[in-house]
């Protein structure tokens, strides 16, 4: 008479090493995120030694914040548009470059190193790097060395002007983050078919033509990807400008950016409003990527369903000549 042999569930050992990633995700992101919600909706802050509420409000800490968010939403999309846009131009140069065989660059692990170098360097250090050489009008090593060059006349007060200040948190923040870019677009185009560009070579195709109709189409998601990340940290900017302007946000509170203006009132335990800015900066970055991501994927979607359709019609078409054979 043959035995049964009892057959070992391993199902319980793959949701006992899941256990501790959803215990640590339910303590430290979930919960956060469901008392930053909930608390968003209450009169909530300490006053001296006293604390205030909760008291539930309903959308009045909503509607206070209505009118303040668009100045330092302005102030955060400009600083990081300034960084994003040569970013990516010089990125997608620089990506060309390094994986053009015909080009035989020499040394490009050195370069690689180098430009990837000041992603490795934290931001805050980088930011007093920058108010160092920036901050002092009179004796700043900057304006020093462009008077004695003969390029300006007097000192540049660069803290002090909304465009330069501006600029300077968007020139850190390329610099800091072109080299990343680069790596990633690199690992991108390397993953294209180099048959591609022979078959395009012996059609004529120049390299310009090639760049735009088969490089760029085609690393296309990589670059979605590339525009919702920075997105997500342009919107997160912090470190830079409140290091740079000493956190108060000059000149007249231009670099003040929705996390810098989220701190002061987490610093000031306001917790009511502080919450529903959260929810509001989430809702603002949830919004832009999802169109963002659309609005670029879109003609793949399209492109995606012409083939699906093509592909229907030549199974039919296969199907239909079999049967008359």
């Amino acid at each position: 008479m043959k035995t049964k042999r009892k057959g070992m569930s391993y199902a319980k050992w793959g949701y006992i090493f899941l256990a501790p990633f959803f215990i640590t995700f339910f303590i430290f992101q979930f919960w956060p995120l469901a008392t930053t919600i909930y608390y968003s909706f209450f009169e909530y802050f300490r006053s001296g030694l006293k604390i205030i509420g909760p008291n539930f409000v309903g959308l009045k800490n909503y509607a206070a914040m209505i009118k303040e968010v668009p100045k330092y939403f302005s102030n955060t999309m400009i600083m990081w548009l300034m960084g994003f846009i040569p970013q990516i131009i010089v990125s997608l140069v620089l990506a060309a470059w390094f994986t053009d065989l015909r080009l035989k660059l020499r040394f490009q692990g050195f370069f690689k190193t180098v430009i990837y170098m000041p992603n490795l360097i934290m931001a805050s250090a980088f930011a007093m790097l920058f108010f160092t050489l920036f901050s002092n009008a009179e004796t700043g090593p900057i304006n020093s060395i462009l008077l004695k060059l003969g390029i300006v006349a007097e000192p540049v007060r660069w803290l002090s002007n909304v465009w330069t200040a501006r600029g300077l948190v968007g020139l850190m923040n390329f610099l800091m983050w072109f080299g990343n870019t680069t790596i990633i677009l690199m690992a991108a185009i390397m993953g294209v078919d180099p048959g591609l560009y022979e078959a395009a070579q012996l059609d004529g195709a120049s390299s310009t033509t090639m760049f735009w109709r088969i490089t760029i189409p085609l690393i296309r998601p990589l670059l979605v990807y590339t525009l919702i990340t920075s997105l997500i940290g342009g919107l997160q900017m912090f470190d830079v400008p409140q290091v740079l302007t000493n956190g108060k946000g000059d000149p007249n509170g231009s670099t003040n950016t929705i996390i810098m203006y989220l701190n002061q009132h987490l610093y000031s335990k306001n917790y009511g409003t502080a919450g529903a800015i959260s929810v509001l900066m989430f809702l603002l970055c949830a919004v832009l990527c999802v169109i963002i991501y659309f609005t670029l994927t879109q003609e793949d979607d399209g492109l995606t369903r012409e083939q699906r359709k093509a592909e229907k019609a030549r199974i039919k078409a296969a199907k239909a000549a079999a049967k008359h054979h």
